[in-house]
């Protein structure tokens, strides 16, 4: 009878040890699902504008305190000095070995929800001009948080298969551009060191869950804001003649915009060029003095950037000389240098490293190679203007995969991230970010 005890007990000691031993990214992220979609709902509810992540970074923090690690937290200087760093890094030391930096980003947008979730946000504060908005998770970056903190446990109880040192980098402010930016201003790399790698996630809202999507090479684009006031001469509108139209200037700058693209840009190299917003005048019968527009420019190579912001300079003021408007009342061309956003270019021997372990941890079914896009991101920062530090940012699908083959089949578009209707399937989304984002560190850590 005590053998045949002694025996059982030695049988549950091997199946103990034998499972403890097999924890992998997938059974962690399973086992931490329930409580990452508490702190998900909880983030969801309360969204903070850029800049202002205060009570998310104060979460982010004390999670990733739990999880063992050493806390810095309030880093980031803005250009605008009155602006608060709500920064926080996390460093997990294993031994010798690589340094892999991961982020996420914490901020929401100035939307008003109309998801009709449970969980939906009511927020609304005063922005930064004193005026009252509604916030909501409009982007994802509450899903984002929560696979962060999945994968810093994660990461945690699966030491004995890394060795090195991790930077877990939660980044404020990234829809104005300038979060990653404040960070490195703030010394992020002289104080915690230069990583060897980075690694970058973000939820795509017409991907089907339990897939992610990465791109070789350019993923998101150069993002210039650009802000032109033509300046004419104004008068009555029932004598044109005696003016100097800036609405017809404004009008003809707009179409010849177009033919940088057109005319004058290598067709292989992606430009866009786009007025979102024009404002000049106050009443049928007057013509005004002045027409204000605002561009987005987006480019992927810094030699086309270059060109084509040289080209919207050019174009304008050519236009307003053959107009016949002095020089000296020429248009005024601006680029907002504190709201330029480099590309993003995923290293390609690193994005084709990770796609090979991506298919073995998630099925090869799952993983898609996709187009680039003309967004931006932030995360760019991280890799240098050299891009000198190999960097990897990937898609992780975030919608039903019943709604997904809806909308191919109908034409009908899905709700866009910032849209006020947008909204990830949690489990599976946080679930996929985990897996994939603990098997891309485990890679690059491994012992």
């Amino acid at each position: 009878m005590k053998i045949v005890l002694l025996s059982a007990v030695c049988l549950w000691l091997v199946f103990a040890v034998s499972g403890f031993a097999q924890q992998t990214p997938q059974s962690l992220a399973d086992a931490d699902l329930p409580s990452l979609l508490g702190i998900y709902k909880d983030i969801h509810t309360h969204p903070e504008l850029s800049a202002h992540e205060e009570r998310t970074a104060a979460l982010v923090a004390k999670e990733l305190r739990a999880a063992g690690c050493q806390i810095t937290e309030h880093l980031g200087k803005y250009e605008k000095s009155d602006l608060k760093g709500y920064g926080v890094v996390g460093v997990m030391k294993n031994g010798d070995g690589p340094t892999v930096l991961v982020r996420t980003d914490m901020d929401a947008l100035p939307v008003e929800e109309q998801t009709g979730l449970p969980y939906a946000s009511k927020v609304v504060v005063k922005n930064d001009e004193g005026k009252d908005v509604h916030v909501m998770h409009a982007c994802g970056h509450d899903a984002h948080i929560s696979m962060f903190i999945g994968v810093v446990r994660a990461l945690t109880k699966l030491k004995d298969q890394w060795h090195g040192t991790i930077l877990f980098v939660a980044q404020p402010a990234e829809e104005t551009g300038n979060g990653a930016r404040a960070l490195l201003r703030d010394g992020l790399y002289q104080t915690f060191g230069k990583p060897d790698f980075a690694l970058g996630f973000h939820d795509k809202a017409d991907m089907q869950t339990g897939h992610i999507g990465v791109t070789e090479g350019y993923t998101y684009a150069n993002v210039d804001s650009v802000d032109v006031t033509v300046l004419g001469v104004g008068g009555h509108g029932a004598y044109p003649h005696k003016t100097k139209d800036p609405i017809v200037l404004a009008a003809e700058m707009i179409n010849a915009w177009q033919t940088i693209a057109s005319r004058e840009n290598n067709p292989l190299d992606p430009i866009v060029v786009t007025v979102g917003s024009i404002h000049g005048g106050t009443k049928h019968n007057i013509i005004p003095d002045e027409v204000k527009m605002q561009l987005t420019v987006r480019t992927y190579k810094a030699d086309v950037r270059e060109r084509v912001l040289a080209a919207i300079d050019q174009i304008a003021k050519g236009i307003a000389t053959a107009g016949g408007v002095p020089p000296e009342r020429g248009p005024i061309v601006s680029v907002a240098k504190d709201q330029f956003t480099p590309a993003t270019y995923n290293n390609p021997e690193l994005t084709k490293r990770l796609v090979a372990v991506w298919k073995k941890s998630l099925g090869n079914e799952n993983v898609e190679i996709v187009d680039p896009t003309m967004g931006g991101e932030d995360f760019s920062e991280y890799s240098l203007p050299d891009h000198s530090i190999p960097a990897v940012d990937f898609h992780v699908g975030a919608v039903d995969a019943e709604k997904v083959a809806e909308s191919k089949k109908t034409g009908k578009p899905l709700p866009s991230l910032h849209s006020s209707k947008f909204a990830p399937v949690p489990e599976p989304t946080i679930r996929t970010g985990i897996v994939a984002m603990t098997a891309a560190v485990l890679e690059l850590m491994k012992k």
